[in-house]
């Protein structure tokens, strides 16, 4: 009798539940309204949610008050629109911080992705926003794109700022290594995209969770991570099914879309811990430094990668540049009503 009762309690408990106990759980979203089910630790946030949630009626108030705050600031349309853009990007991270106990992550503009200082700059400015707000930097991680120039800012914002990042567009073995050797806080790499490329151009189309391209890419870099006692954490993301997720249990944090999170907590499975330090140290993967020519050569070896960061960057960008022309729409009308 005693020994069915746990297999009784693991009916009960949904599959969200259980993988909350060997992994932080973050919700994927810019859409705070759909978290609150869920219970989160963190949320992400990108260009491209932001602009989804930014075209809901139920946030229109944040994006009438960011237009006001960036007319307020002054200067050129550009500089109203630059403004505008940060103001908007931080009342919805102020608004999620509302709803988790832990951090938000805000992402810096993907057209900066190749220039240090603008990214140092731009993530400068985001957290005294923040601050202005009463939030302190230890609950916001700044997303970066993962390019070279990217980590090093990140590396930056670590060492002499003290503000945490968050290295965003992750697809190879290479941008892993530079970013632990970087001492970041965080790393994103994408399980989803890297999927879509192997279905896109080889003749496979379907993998097993344990076999899929973009779980064994983050089992790496994971398992490297722990090897060699980095500090930098693992945050697995970009997920296209729970397969995905169920087989990065025991990941130090996986950020989840919200319609994923809802089929997990319908989902009655058993959840085991499929990754962990243990596993990790045994593992035989040598150790390999990654200064700036390692990298590019490395990374450019990778075709997977070097398409995903570039497509990535080019989406981001491509919402950005909506974003803002609604924003100009906006505050056009604005400024003729006044």
């Amino acid at each position: 009798m005693s020994s069915e009762s746990p297999d009784k309690r693991r009916k009960m408990e949904s599959a969200l539940n259980q993988l909350k106990k060997h992994t932080v759980v973050v919700a994927d979203t810019g859409d705070f309204n759909a978290i609150d089910e869920y219970k989160p630790q963190d949320a992400t946030t990108n260009p491209s949610l932001i602009l989804a949630a930014a075209k809901m009626p139920a946030y229109q108030h944040l994006l009438d008050q960011a237009i006001k705050y960036g007319i307020a600031q002054g200067g050129t349309e550009e500089e109203q629109v630059a403004n505008t853009m940060d103001k908007l990007f931080v009342s919805f991270g102020l608004e999620i911080l509302k709803k988790v106990p832990g951090r938000v992550s805000t992402e810096v503009d993907a057209r900066l992705s190749f220039d240090k200082d603008e990214m140092v700059a731009k993530a400068l400015k985001l957290i005294a926003l923040y601050k202005e707000a009463g939030i302190s930097e230890d609950r916001v991680l700044i997303k970066l794109s993962s390019t070279w120039e990217g980590i090093q800012a990140g590396k930056e914002l670590e060492e002499k700022h003290g503000v945490h990042c968050n290295m965003t567009l992750l697809f190879s073995f290479a941008q892993a290594v530079a970013c632990a050797e970087a001492k970041v806080t965080l790393i994103s790499p994408f399980v989803g995209r890297i999927l879509d490329w192997y279905k896109e151009n080889t003749d496979r189309k379907s993998y097993e969770p344990h076999e899929d391209p973009g779980v064994l890419s983050v089992t790496k870099i994971y398992n490297y991570y722990k090897k060699y006692g980095y500090r930098t954490v693992v945050m697995g993301a970009s997920f296209r099914n729970t397969g995905q997720v169920k087989a990065l249990a025991g990941c130090d944090l996986l950020t989840i879309s919200p319609g994923l999170l809802g089929e997990l907590s319908q989902d009655h499975s058993a959840v085991t811990k499929m990754l962990n330090v243990e596993k990790a140290k045994a593992c035989d993967l040598e150790k390999v430094h990654m200064d700036e020519k390692t990298f590019r050569w490395e990374h450019n070896e990778d075709r997977m990668a070097v398409e995903k960061l570039s497509d990535g960057i080019r989406k981001f960008a491509a919402d950005a540049i909506k974003l803002e022309t609604m924003i100009k729409e906006k505050m056009l009308n604005v400024k003729n009503g006044q």
